[in-house]
């Protein structure tokens, strides 16, 4: 199964010039989706969501990695200057067996204290359609998703085990997302986050 999986993803990529692609498939096992997590070893080409019994695999463009990594330094700097406690957890693969749900978010962290759930996942949004994101991170118990797509930031929180949108992260509510929003798209990486950290930093 695991081998007929990879097989039909990596012919999808050969017959594509999307350069994000998605391949989607269901009726998969959780065995057979923990399999093909094993298989992919420490791998960042890929995202792997798992809802169940539907696996999606999505290979992301060059850019939706360069958001990426522009809404994880800015974050990451924004807690360093508030004296903010966090612990940066990347794409690690989170899933509960019991809800039959896994996800590899582009971004996650833990605020304040370590977790074994993050409390904050990002999302890169760039292609619509396929598995139902928060859906997974409803099963899985995550506080906050953040989504960035047509260069804002959208913001969900976890209310009585549903996702409401809200226009300011409860986690991080002194935190400006439109301010930190144009920050994300601007061209220079370096001068970006001087600027950022100066409008950030407490005095």
């Amino acid at each position: 199964m695991t081998s007929a999986i990879l097989s039909d993803f990596f012919q999808l990529k050969l017959e594509t010039n999307d350069p994000e692609e998605r391949f989607l498939t269901s009726g998969v096992s959780w065995q057979a989706y923990e399999s093909l997590i094993l298989s992919m070893g420490n791998s960042s080409r890929y995202r792997v969501s798992y809802l169940s019994g539907i696996l999606e695999i999505m290979s992301p463009s060059r850019s939706h990695e360069v958001d990426k990594e522009n809404i994880g330094r800015l974050l990451e700097a924004y807690l360093e200057e508030n004296r903010i406690r966090f612990w940066g957890l990347g794409s690690t693969t989170l899933r509960k067996q019991k809800k039959q749900a896994g996800k590899e978010p582009d971004k996650c962290y833990c605020i304040g204290t370590d977790k074994e759930i993050p409390d904050l996942a990002i999302e890169v949004i760039y292609t619509s359609g396929g598995v139902d994101i928060l859906k997974i991170y409803q099963h899985l118990g995550v506080a906050e998703v953040w989504f960035w797509q047509n260069n804002q930031i959208k913001v969900y929180c976890l209310q009585d085990n549903h996702y409401q949108q809200k226009t300011h992260s409860q986690l991080l509510p002194d935190l400006d997302l439109a301010l930190m929003a144009e920050y994300v798209t601007m061209s220079d990486p370096l001068e970006t986050i001087i600027q950022w950290r100066k409008q950030v930093r407490v005095n």
